[in-house]
């Protein structure tokens, strides 16, 4: 079998060189890019907790005007969502839909305040799960 001489009849294509260096471009990219949308996706989750706890803390703060006090350590903040009968004043449930987690998928932790004056205080225990860390692995607390 001979090959044709005539260009019009050659199959059109990419070769395997063409596709090789396209596929070199692609993985340069994303190991510059990818990165960087990484940090940002921690930088977010950060943020996402920030804004949940001063949501929470609001919620108890609105709590505390009807019930005239925090919730214990023992009731935590599963007093936003249901109230025991010996609670009396409670006008809730305070928050629009369930106790949410933390943007890493575990609960909010919650401190009631040391004297009649302080305020609770809400945190969370960052990206790694472990008291203390730094960067993306910081405890957050408002």
């Amino acid at each position: 079998m001979t090959r044709s001489k005539n260009p019009a009849d050659r199959v059109a294509g990419y070769s395997l060189l063409e596709i090789l260096i396209v596929l070199a471009i692609i993985g340069m990219i994303v190991a510059l890019v990818g990165p960087r949308l990484f940090s940002q996706l921690d930088k977010s989750k950060i943020t996402a907790a920030r804004v949940q706890m001063k949501s929470l803390k609001s919620a108890v703060m609105t709590m505390r005007l009807d019930i005239d006090r925090f919730p214990t350590g023992e009731e935590g903040l599963k007093l936003l969502e249901k109230a025991p009968t010996e609670v009396e004043g409670w006008g809730g449930p305070y928050l629009d839909g369930e106790l949410p987690k933390d943007p890493w998928g575990r609960d909010y932790v919650y401190t009631p305040p040391e004297t009649s004056n302080d305020s609770p205080t809400l945190s969370t225990l960052g990206a790694d799960g472990k008291p203390g860390g730094e960067g993306n692995n910081a405890d957050i607390v408002v």
